[in-house]
């Protein structure tokens, strides 16, 4: 109650206090690319229950269905004032809406594409016990994401082999320390920028630490929409070594 009351106030007061950068991104927008000024996106909220997402549009026109729902660094769909709203984060400060309205909360898991979602039901049926938000220590330590994409042959594999987990194992330890004081805490380091990021060393070691799974995970939920019905084999398999990997965790908590 006293997390959603905190919510409320402050994404209504932001929301206020922001109305003119508001109007005049939006009207940037508009006149340095052709499309709207907002973008939205259907991805998952507490309990599996599905919200549109509204963001400023960084990227061109139906970017997702021109190369698909992961961004990288350097990605020609971003428009050059999209690429300056990325780098300080204005594109997602539409997303006190989405606060305001109950989807999201200010610190919580990042709402993922339910594509990627998808791959990992049994990791996120942990996560998804609460609300995404916009900001978590997660998302501060992987802000970096699309610069180290960008620099791999294959960016959707290491998304979805090494940094997916290593994001799923961070979530799930946060939750075990959720605290209103944690939350200010990472509102500062989100404003300020005190967190490191990720190198691609840490990486490759995190995933070198994952335990070797040999069959594939049984399909606990299909969370894509409708007729997408897709075995995801190799995903299933870094999902049930996530899994047991958090099941230890909570055993030793």
């Amino acid at each position: 109650m006293i997390k959603r009351t905190i919510d409320i106030v402050v994404s209504a007061l932001g929301l206020v206090a922001l109305a003119p950068l508001f109007v005049l991104i939006a009207v940037a927008v508009k006149a340095t690319s052709s499309g709207p000024a907002f973008f939205r996106q259907d991805r998952l909220g507490r309990l599996g229950r599905r919200f549109r997402i509204i963001k400023f549009r960084s990227m061109v026109r139906d970017a997702d269905r021109l190369g698909g729902t992961l961004t990288v660094g350097g990605d020609a769909r971003i428009t050059p004032f999209g690429r300056f709203l990325r780098r300080h984060k204005l594109d997602e400060l539409p997303q006190l809406l989405n606060v305001l309205r109950g989807d999201m909360s200010l610190v919580g898991p990042r709402p993922e594409v339910i594509e990627f979602a998808d791959m990992f039901p049994r990791s996120f049926e942990r996560i998804l016990k609460i609300k995404p938000g916009i900001t978590h220590s997660a998302a501060l330590f992987f802000r970096n994401q699309e610069r180290l994409l960008s620099r791999v042959e294959d960016p959707r594999a290491v998304y979805v082999e090494r940094v997916m987990p290593y994001k799923i194992m961070l979530y799930v330890e946060e939750m075990r320390r959720e605290s209103i004081l944690r939350d200010v805490l990472t509102i500062v380091d989100t404003v300020l920028r005190i967190t490191r990021t990720v190198t691609m060393a840490e990486l490759d070691a995190f995933a070198a630490r994952l335990p070797r799974v040999v069959e594939p995970a049984p399909k606990i939920a299909n969370l894509a929409p409708a007729g997408l019905e897709q075995p995801y084999v190799r995903e299933r398999r870094v999902d049930a070594v996530v899994s047991q990997a958090m099941r230890r965790m909570e055993t030793v908590a």
